[in-house]
């Protein structure tokens, strides 16, 4: 299994719509993609004072599906973010497989 790992900083001030944003039209588009089988989203606890960081995971069967995306699509879909929220977050991406 591979894992697409997302790691956001999000500014304060639009934290909340950033979230709405995320929950109802980022992820659901990337989930559509079917590229991925699952997603899970974390909210760091311990960070610096004022900041405020979320990840994603998206999983996915295969590195193939993984550089399809990558490939085909991730640019929408950072265009679409940087489009809506400019420079009001940051993010940094990693591939990751799993070790059992």
């Amino acid at each position: 299994m591979i894992v697409y790992n997302v790691t956001i900083k999000v500014d304060r001030q639009i934290e909340k719509a950033w979230l709405t944003w995320m929950k109802s039209e980022h992820i659901p588009a990337i989930m559509a993609t079917s590229l991925f089988s699952e997603y899970k989203w974390f909210h760091l606890l311990e960070q610096e004072e004022g900041e405020v960081t979320y990840v994603v995971q998206y999983f996915t069967p295969s590195m193939e599906h993984y550089k399809k995306f990558m490939d085909e699509l991730s640019r929408q879909f950072r265009q679409k973010a940087f489009d809506k929220w400019s420079d009001r977050f940051i993010s940094f991406r990693t591939v990751m497989e799993i070790v059992n």
